[in-house]
């Protein structure tokens, strides 16, 4: 950053020197020499931390984190705390996104990295995932809790882990919301709340990430997490150039089968905005057999894999938050 800054000093002092024309030219030739020279090196992601989010998340004291419940409430505090120490700014004021279910009170969790570029600050980057789970279950070996570490502690502590990340990096030309949703598991509520009010607030979304099921690495595949929607969207194609190690991204066959483009938090804001809006995740119907059980506890979960999945997509979210906008393919394929 201090190169980027003596660089747009110098050009700064080469304006005053010239005329307009030469001005223009002298600061574009800058800005240019500062992006071909400055190389962006990502944050890595810390395990540890990880897992001390997800220890918490799914942890007894919570108790499943059914929408409306003690043990959500909870949850939404550690959340917005841990917004608050990584200095992530809530959202129009608050971090609390009020809404009801059935008549109880729910709140999705929200906070905000205000963007750089005057051009393009207006420009929204929501990246996402659903932290509440379904409560309690029929009692296996005196255990009705169902803890709900994979589905969905992983995916919140991994956009965690990526807020972190861009609040070490201090540089997001377009504007990041960060949202985590309550009441998915009633039905997307949480996501189709928040989208319809940033839709009704005039906010320019141009991109929607989600995270879901990210705990347990794939069996026998190129790549590191699959993408739902495959098709729809130019998103794959992004992610995959952008990281030189290994494939990111790739289309599983049952993601398609299974109609999970219209089952997570990233379809609401593919309704609300039409844009490119879709959901990473390493649950391959292979390697985790405790979907909506009690047996979904911390021990089943992975968080050096899940590291190295937020390693892995950085380079791409960047990309997405400064680079080119995502495209919709032409005619989106939808039926997934």
């Amino acid at each position: 950053m201090k190169k980027i800054i003596l660089t747009l000093f110098i050009a700064s002092i080469l304006v005053a020197c010239g005329s307009q024309n030469k001005q223009m030219k002298t600061m574009d030739k800058a800005i240019s020499n500062v992006n071909k020279n400055t190389e962006i090196r990502m944050p890595k992601a810390s395990a540890v931390q990880i897992a001390l989010d997800v220890q918490y998340l799914a942890s007894d004291d919570l108790e499943g984190r059914d929408t409306g419940s003690e043990g959500i409430e909870k949850a939404a505090v550690y959340i917005s705390e841990r917004f608050e120490e990584m200095g992530i700014k809530p959202y129009k004021g608050s971090y609390m996104d009020h809404f009801t279910v059935q008549d109880k009170e729910a709140f999705n969790v929200v906070g905000v990295i205000p963007g750089s570029d005057k051009d393009l600050i207006d420009e929204v980057i929501v990246i996402g995932a659903h932290y509440d789970h379904i409560g309690f279950q029929q009692a296996i070996a005196g255990d009705s809790i169902a803890n709900g570490a994979n589905d969905n502690a992983t995916g919140t502590a991994s956009v965690l882990a990526i807020a972190n990340n861009f609040k070490k990096l201090d540089f997001n030309r377009r504007t990041v919301v960060f949202a985590l949703f309550s009441a998915e598991e009633k039905g997307l509520l949480g996501s189709k709340h928040l989208a319809k009010r940033m839709k009704k607030e005039g906010m320019n979304v141009v991109a929607m990430l989600n995270f879901e099921m990210t705990g347990t690495p794939m069996v026998d595949h190129p790549y590191i997490a699959y993408l739902t929607g495959h098709d729809t969207s130019n998103m794959a194609a992004v992610f995959n150039k952008e990281n030189n190690d290994r494939i990111v991204t790739g289309k599983l066959d049952q993601a398609a089968k299974f109609n999970l483009f219209k089952r997570s938090d990233n379809y609401p804001f593919f309704e609300e905005f039409n844009v490119p809006s879709q959901t990473f995740s390493t649950f391959d119907f292979t390697n985790f057999d405790h979907y909506h059980k009690v047996g979904d506890e911390t021990s089943q979960v992975n968080t050096t894999h899940m590291a190295q999945v937020v390693d892995a997509v950085m380079p791409g979210i960047f990309k997405v938050v400064n680079g080119d906008r995502l495209k919709l393919t032409p005619q989106p394929t939808i039926d997934e």
